[in-house]
């Protein structure tokens, strides 16, 4: 009996856990083949591949991005292969199971919660007597009706076998993102995740742990995320993963999911004393600091003591930090979502998520939708769209400010210039994005696509529409973030007044007699590359600070100056404005220049000079 195991990833460089977990614990009583596709792929091709692949049992991994997607492989699989067994499984299947077994006449099987020994037990009894009334935690069909088995007993993890030594995995390592889990369940009870339904959390022996992941290591893997609900649930066990780590790295970049607000101080320390730059990520669900909200959805959350360990991480400079909001939760009002947007923004993570509450079955929020009014989609991801406090029309404004902050803040195209409008010309943060997402849209931006010089124009038809003070101090920083976007010298430049020849010619001699007068930032905050998906090292946050050398120090002729340089002159005091100073007090000009590939990250390098009544100084 052949046997494939397949799911569709939201992602080419996505990997799948949970099949590689079941292939695992029956690979050696089974013929098993595993098969990734994503959600991207035409149904046809996949199809066409499975059949030709040729299996009597297919067993697909569901969740809320690719169920819709599987539901459309599958119903074509069952009319060129009548006679496969199609067997279903994941947290997207394993609520209202009823429901799925009478909506899909092509499903014959569904493995409810943990599956590796319920699916083992399913094709031992597939190849013998077929008594499928033996097999816990099994829905089946006997005839025409729905059968769902007593739910199985949490399994001992450390009685099942690693599912990440498999050799055909080996080539891919350094391509795709590797998920790793320690642990399973969440001692939380937060009612809108479908992780508050397990009670408890037991971990993997972490010796084992260990040696799983040197030999993800040794074997080429770049990317490793940490599945686990809350990696740092017990202060010993993460403080000792985390030495571990970055004693044995190697370049490999780690991500986890942590609860910010119960990380001890010791650990902080030891991170900020001990932690490779770039090398760890956290991922921290903040979802809400409206304290009603929260206690309504049986979050326990500390705000204060998250800030106070997110503040301390950030000013480590070792680690990106990834802070998530959910709009649409219980009693979470338009005004008061801005506030906790304004409150996260605030404490200035590298990325900030905002995500729309997914009404999860299985959920205690989806059990009580009706007491909040909730409204939202039949079908996955069932996004809520309304509730007693927020309206549709809410929703779709917040739709346009996810979308300018993912291309305008998460991207770190303009860091400079968002940073500088959010503290000088607008009330906050959530009014910038979103009065900046509201003109985006009206002006049809949504439908057409877009290059990064579109962003930079873009912007500055949004400033200039609303009167924004001070233009030329915020064109002067949209063009320092644009130079620092390329790897090499651009060349193309949005804006429309240049040097001219003879100026330019001017203040290059100057910078070559005077190679000590530029000034380099103590600390370089480098624009990061926007690279294709398919791209692991696009995933890896990257050190967001580093030294940069002294230009005298580079060593640069007039002929490496016109290759690889890039030189503007700005109408005020831009290390005034970096420093925070008031753009009331920035008098004077300063010389920028940027040079490209002259270290080997290939990241720009940038330096002033200031000129005019200050240049006689040199």
């Amino acid at each position: 009996m052949k046997v494939i195991l397949s799911t569709l990833n939201a992602k080419y460089i996505h990997t799948s856990l949970a099949i590689r977990c079941l292939k695992a614990y029956s690979e050696k009583d089974f013929d098993i083949e595993l098969a990734e596709y994503t959600i991207k792929d035409p149904v046809m091709n996949i199809v066409s591949d499975l059949f030709q692949r040729g299996a009597d049992v297919i067993g697909f991994s569901c969740y809320i991005w690719n169920i819709e997607e599987t539901i459309k492989v599958i119903d074509v699989l069952k009319k060129i292969m009548p006679e496969v067994k199609i067997v279903l499984g994941g947290p997207e299947v394993s609520y209202d199971t009823e429901h799925w077994m009478k909506r899909l006449a092509n499903v014959d099987f569904i493995v409810v919660g943990e599956g590796e020994e319920t699916f083992h037990q399913l094709l031992q009894e597939l190849e013998g007597d077929r008594k499928f009334h033996f097999v816990y935690g099994l829905a089946y069909r006997k005839g025409e009706e729905v059968i769902i088995m007593p739910g199985r007993p949490k399994a001992d993890l450390n009685e099942l076998p690693s599912p990440y030594r498999f050799a055909e995995d080996i080539p891919e390592l350094g391509k795709r993102v590797v998920y790793f889990e320690t642990s399973r369940g969440c001692p939380f009870s937060c009612q809108f995740c479908l992780s508050s339904i397990e009670v408890g959390v037991r971990y993997y022996d972490i010796e084992r742990t260990k040696s799983d992941i040197l030999y993800l290591i040794d074997n080429g893997a770049k990317l490793i995320k940490f599945v686990d609900r809350t990696f740092n649930i017990k202060r010993d066990y993460a403080l000792e993963m985390f030495k571990f780590l970055i004693e044995n790295h190697r370049g490999c970049v780690f991500q986890f999911e942590i609860t910010a607000d119960i990380m001890r101080p010791e650990v902080l320390d030891y991170l900020a004393e001990n932690a490779p730059p770039g090398v760890f990520r956290f991922e921290i669900g903040v979802q809400s600091t409206n304290d009603p909200t929260n206690e309504l959805v049986k979050r326990r959350q500390n705000f204060t003591k998250l800030s106070r360990t997110v503040t301390k991480v950030k000013q480590s400079g070792k680690i990106d930090q990834h802070l998530d909001l959910i709009a649409g939760l219980p009693l979470e009002d338009y005004n008061t979502f801005r506030k906790t947007f304004n409150d996260v923004f605030a404490l200035g993570p590298e990325e900030l998520q905002l995500g729309f509450l997914k009404m999860l079955r299985g959920t205690g929020l989806r059990l009580d939708a009706d007491k909040y009014n909730y409204t939202y989609m039949d079908v996955a991801p069932y996004e809520m769209l309304s509730n007693d406090v927020l309206s549709f029309a809410d929703i779709v404004r917040l739709k346009r400010l996810e979308d300018v902050l993912e291309k305008y803040w998460n991207s770190h195209r303009m860091d400079h210039t968002v940073n500088y409008l959010i503290e000088r010309e607008f009330s906050s943060a959530f009014d910038f994005f979103q009065e900046f997402g509201d003109y985006w849209e009206g002006q049809g931006w949504q439908k057409i696509g877009h290059q990064l010089e579109d962003l930079f124009t873009r912007l500055q038809s949004f400033l200039e529409s609303r009167g924004t003070q001070r233009m030329d101090m915020v064109l002067g920083l949209m063009k320092l973030d644009y130079f620092l976007n390329h790897k090499y010298k651009p060349r193309k430049i949005w804006w429309e007044h240049t040097l001219e020849k003879d100026d330019w010619s001017s203040y290059m001699k100057m910078v070559l007699q005077h190679p000590d007068a530029l000034l380099s930032p103590a600390m370089a905050d480098v624009g990061k590359e926007s690279t294709g998906e398919t791209d692991v090292a696009s995933q890896q946050p990257q050190p967001y600070r580093e030294m940069v050398p002294a230009f005298a120090s580079l060593k640069l002729g007039e002929k490496e100056l016109q290759k690889h340089a890039v030189l503007d002159v700005l109408p005020f005091s831009l290390d005034h404005i970096l420093s925070g100073g008031s753009p009331l007090t920035a008098e004077g000009r300063t010389l920028l220049l940027v040079v490209y590939q002259q270290n080997g990250q290939q990241k720009p390098l940038y330096y002033t000079m200031p000129i005019g009544k200050n240049i006689a100084a040199i």
